[in-house]
């Protein structure tokens, strides 16, 4: 099982910039909050629980992959890790796209630049995870050895 500290210190980390960067993107970049069907604070409850579940799902999906050999830690770690997250925001947008939740009307341009902007949040949610965990295993080789 996952290490309590690993998982914490990679999901946490990864849902908090996450949000930030959706924040940033949906918020400041495109003012799509402003048109909103439901309250403000109520989207950003939901949006907070749903990074959280993606953190959680990239957290545990990297290190999975990780124990099964899928995902090497020699060489490329967090950019393999990153991967996992743009895959992950591929198939989000699928997901958000087929449902009908999005903020815009769906024009070529809009679905390429917004399937781009989910894969480059979630991707960068990965390298996240992938810092939490490095420094998980630093921090355990550390207490092997008898130092903190």
């Amino acid at each position: 099982m996952l290490p309590r500290r690993r998982f914490l210190v990679s999901w946490l980390p990864a849902a908090i910039i996450m949000f930030a960067l959706s924040f940033v993107w949906h918020g400041v970049a495109l003012h799509d909050l402003e048109e909103l069907r439901i309250p403000l604070p109520l989207y950003l409850v939901l949006a907070g629980v749903v990074y959280l579940i993606l953190a959680a799902v990239l957290a545990l999906g990297i290190d999975r992959a990780i124990v099964h050999g899928v995902i090497g830690l020699r060489m490329g770690f967090p950019f393999k890790a990153m991967g996992v997250g743009a895959l992950l925001g591929f198939v989000v947008y699928l997901v958000v796209f087929i449902m009908g939740m999005s903020f815009a009307k769906h024009n070529a341009v809009h679905v390429v630049v917004d399937v781009l902007w989910q894969m480059l949040e979630q991707g960068v949610g990965g390298l996240v995870v992938s810092f939490g965990i490095i420094f998980d295993l630093h921090k355990s080789h550390l207490e092997l050895e008898g130092g903190k």
